[in-house]
């Protein structure tokens, strides 16, 4: 069972015993993302990531940082979300210090060198372009541009060249400060929790507290007057990428269980509806599937599929058909067995991990009101009535709500919807 506590410069600390393993994983979770950066911030939540490996007053370099995990076989890195930014070291237990020492160390003790910021402006860049080049990856980003239009949840969490190249050392500094503070901090050790834990924990993290408040995210909400509203990105290609959706609901809301198990039945797996109608019987895609982001305050279901451009219009008539028909006629007794099962099945899998057991209980001390185990969550999903997804899905599948974002061969937006709009009065007259 999991331990909750409080050290007393405000840290936040989880430690989770996981049995049947030798490896220990530290993981540390700010309240800091990019939705938290104004317009001419944008991109310095993740450029702060990147400084954290590039040197310490006690490890000068990134290979002074990288060679002492890397003589342990540690598994180590970051990551920069919306709405927090996590940094991790997998360890064998007995090297337990050593994350401690170096995660501390980096958190609290990196150079921001001014040489190394400029170099890292040029790796960020070429990130960012790698990004852009992957479709498949790339029109996601384009969907939530357009979803949460002119604000902060709609930006690249990497930022733009131009915003990248304008960050200077005073910005990134006085961001940093405000946001990387102890009181922000959840900490999560997870696995073999060896005797002298804590000891370490007290050694490498309970330092004075410098008192400073965080910034608040400006909250988002859905205009209750909406249209279909479509984006194009022009590549020339012979598939076309797209990204569609609606919008659904935060990490607290009590409806996420159900919209949970309408995705899974919709298009989570290989057995979901759009794989069997789009791919399996009609051959239109070879990657179709649905997924959801949650946020605070708000999220969405989307589906995305790269689909053969000379049968656009057949593939998205599939596709809002199988939505109308969920609206319509609910799912079966046997579907929503299943997505229950399924969701067993790969929560029983996925956190066999060290790792995974920390990010599951560091994420929910950090973006969720409750920490719930994953047998507590287990049974909210267990507890999802069959009249409850159909309900959900005539709530979320509006299709003034509808929202489509697109890479492919479209000079412009006007075609696609219009291809878009045709679908919908085919399948949804009224």
């Amino acid at each position: 069972m999991y331990r909750k506590q409080k050290l007393s410069n405000g840290i936040n600390l989880l430690t989770v015993p996981v049995a049947g393993t030798e490896a220990v994983t530290v993981l540390a979770l700010f309240p800091v993302g990019s939705r938290y950066e104004t317009l001419k911030q944008n991109g310095i939540s993740h450029f702060i990531e990147h400084l954290m490996f590039k040197g310490t007053d006690k490890r000068p370099s990134t290979l002074d940082i990288s060679r002492e995990l890397d003589k342990v076989g540690a598994e180590y890195n970051a990551y920069t979300g919306r709405d927090h930014t996590g940094y991790y070291v997998k360890v064998s237990a007995d090297k337990t210090e050593l994350a401690l020492d170096l995660l501390s160390d980096m958190l609290w003790h990196s150079k921001f060198d001014a040489a190394e910021i400029e170099r890292e402006k040029g790796v960020i860049i070429e990130e960012l372009n790698m990004y852009k080049d992957n479709p498949t990856m790339y029109v996601e980003q384009l969907f939530e541009e357009l979803m949460y239009k002119n604000h902060p949840l709609g930006r690249d969490v990497g930022g733009t060249p131009e915003t990248v190249r304008a960050l200077s050392r005073e910005m990134i500094l006085n961001y940093y400060h405000q946001f990387y503070n102890p009181h922000n901090l959840v900490l999560v050790v997870a696995g073999k929790i060896v005797k002298n834990t804590r000891q370490l924990i007290d050694r490498y993290f309970s330092f004075s507290n410098l008192k400073k408040s965080k910034q608040l995210f400006s909250t988002f909400s859905f205009s209750t007057k909406s249209a279909v509203e479509v984006t194009a990105n022009f590549k020339k290609t012979d598939q076309i990428h797209i990204a569609m959706g609606f919008p659904g609901f935060s990490y607290d809301d009590p409806r996420s269980p159900t919209l949970a198990m309408l995705n899974i039945i919709l298009g989570a797996t290989m057995s979901s509806r759009l794989f069997t109608e789009v791919r399996e019987r009609r051959g239109l895609a070879y990657v179709i599937q649905s997924g959801m982001n949650r946020y605070h305050e708000t999220g969405n279901l989307v589906i995305r599929a790269g689909l053969d451009k000379s049968r656009m219009k057949e593939a998205l008539k599939v596709i809002i058909e199988e939505l109308e028909k969920i609206k319509k006629y609910g799912v079966t007794a046997d579907e929503l067995k299943t997505a229950k099962d399924n969701l067993a099945g790969h929560m029983v899998l996925q956190l066999e991990d060290s790792s995974a057991q920390a990010e599951w209980y560091g994420r929910s001390a950090l973006l969720k009101k409750k920490i719930r185990t994953p047998q507590e969550e287990l049974a909210l999903y267990r507890a999802v009535k069959l009249v409850e997804v159909q309900k959900i899905a005539n709530q979320v599948f509006q299709m003034p709500r509808l929202r489509l974002s697109a890479i492919g061969p479209y000079k412009d937006n006007l075609e696609l919807k219009k291809m878009l709009k045709t679908s919908i009065m085919c399948i949804c007259p009224n």
